[in-house]
Parts: structure tokens; C-alpha cells; sequence
């Protein structure tokens, strides 16, 4: 019954090109591993680039089962388990463990992260090689969590208050919303903070290694003080809960 009201969502439906990406060869799934990982008739594993669904701990003894795993695993198959897909791609083609990163249409040309993402049943999840179609998939994202769908619905994917800094849970992947306190560039590092208290507010940094790629785009992180903004990505303590900031899309400035 929870997997039928997930899926009951439509699946959104898109050309590869449309989205910027560069269309692959077909493959057909043979197995669903987890709400973001399938393995192909040749053995290949594909990573859901661009997405992270709730992950299932697959054996691993540091990892428990994320709420609703299960249930983003069991939408996934019923998507594209068995079936002919064809793979695009918008940047690196592989990651550190052999994993083929690519997005996955059906014939009928559903996205299937596209899905995923408007079922609330995964989070946008970019990175700085592999930054093609996140606008949409960020839309498709707000649309899920404005209706309380998935995810959405459980407290463990809530996004976090900056305000609050003790709610922001440490070395785990979080949205995060504030206020840009105070913008400052220190050594050509750029920080974000989001309180008064350095030490223990949250704060966003960006190495100057990255800052070129927001030059290539024109953003500048320093024009964000004083606007309220939801940012993502991996959570460490560095005088209070500090995410790095590498791409530009991780940042989105809110109204």
C-alpha cells in the first residue's frame, strides 16, 4: 500500500538532450540494489548520479537501514527492474569504485531520477564533475517536500534549521536553511556564517581551489550576506557544524 502511494506520483518525462545531457547506449536492469544503484544484464552498477535516496546498510555493520530504504528501493524496481533503459550522461562517467554514473530513461521516456525525486523518494545530491540537470531535479525536489511526500514526511530528512545548530546532525548529508550572517573571505577562503558565534554556528566554506568554478558561473558566494539561502552536503565540526561548499549548486537562494 505505501509503495502504490508513491508511485502514484506521474513520473516526469524528458528528452536527454533537454536536460544537457549526452545520450548513452541502452542497457537492460537485471537488478535494483538500493533506491539509487542498479546492475545491469552485463554486470555493470549504475549510481542514480545526482540523487541520493535513503540508503539500505547492504550488510555493512556501521550503517543501519535509513528510514523508508525499503520502500525508495521497492519504487525504484518497480520502475525499472527488468526493463530497457538507456543511460545519458552530464559529466565523470565513473566513480572511485567502478560504478557507471549516469541518469536512466525508460523507453517511454521517463526520467528515472526525475521519478524518484518527484515520488519524494530521493534527495538532490550533486557534485562538482557532475553538476548537468540539477536545476530541474531541484524543482522536482521542492515539489515533493511542499507536499510532505516520501521523505519529506519523516523527521530524519527534515531540513535543518541554521538557527539551531544543535539539530544539525554531524557526518551525514543535510539541507540546511538560514540567514548568511556574515560573508568573509579569509587566506581566499570563503566563509558563509549563519549566526554570531563562530564557534559554534553553522558555517559553509569554500577553498580557493573551487572558487573558479563559481567565477564560470558567475556566482559570488560574497553577495549571498544578509540573504537567505538552503544549502547541502556532508556535515563535520569545525568550530560548530561546517559543510563544504564546492559547486555552486549546492547553494540555493530562497525568496
Amino acid at each position: 500500500m505505501v509503495l502504490t502511494m508513491f508511485l502514484a506520483v506521474a513520473s516526469p518525462t524528458a528528452a536527454p538532450q533537454d536536460l544537457g545531457l549526452a545520450p548513452g547506449e541502452g542497457a537492460t536492469v537485471t537488478q535494483v540494489i538500493d533506491g539509487d544503484t542498479v546492475r545491469l544484464a552485463d554486470g555493470q552498477e549504475v549510481r542514480l548520479v545526482g540523487i541520493m535516496a535513503p540508503k539500505l546498510s547492504l550488510g555493512r555493520d556501521w550503517l543501519a537501514d535509513q528510514p523508508l530504504a525499503e520502500a525508495a528501493r521497492d519504487a525504484l524496481a518497480a520502475l525499472v527492474d527488468g526493463k530497457a533503459v538507456t543511460l545519458a550522461y552530464g559529466g565523470t562517467r565513473l566513480d572511485r569504485h567502478g560504478r557507471i554514473l549516469a541518469h536512466l530513461f525508460l523507453a517511454d521516456g521517463t526520467w528515472v531520477q526525475g521519478a524518484m525525486l518527484e515520488a519524494g523518494l530521493a534527495r538532490v545530491y550533486s557534485f562538482a564533475d557532475n553538476r548537468s540537470a540539477i536545476a530541474p531535479m531541484l524543482a522536482l525536489e521542492a515539489g515533493a517536500r511542499a507536499a510532505g511526500l516520501g521523505i519529506w514526511s519523516h523527521p530524519f530528512y527534515a531540513v535543518r534549521d541554521a538557527a539551531a545548530p544543535r539539530s544539525v546532525p554531524l557526518d551525514s548529508y543535510e539541507i540546511v536553511e538560514g540567514v548568511v550572517v556574515d560573508a568573509a573571505e579569509v587566506d581566499r577562503r570563503i566563509y558563509l556564517n549563519f549566526g554570531q558565534d563562530w564557534t559554534k554556528d553553522v558555517t559553509a566554506t569554500i577553498a580557493p581551489g573551487d572558487r573558479a568554478t563559481f567565477r564560470a558561473t558567475h556566482a559570488n558566494p560574497l553577495a549571498l550576506e544578509g540573504k537567505r539561502v538552503r544549502i547541502r552536503g556532508w556535515t563535520t565540526w569545525r568550530n560548530g557544524p561546517s559543510i563544504v561548499i564546492d559547486h555552486p549548486e549546492q547553494i540555493e537562494e530562497l525568496e
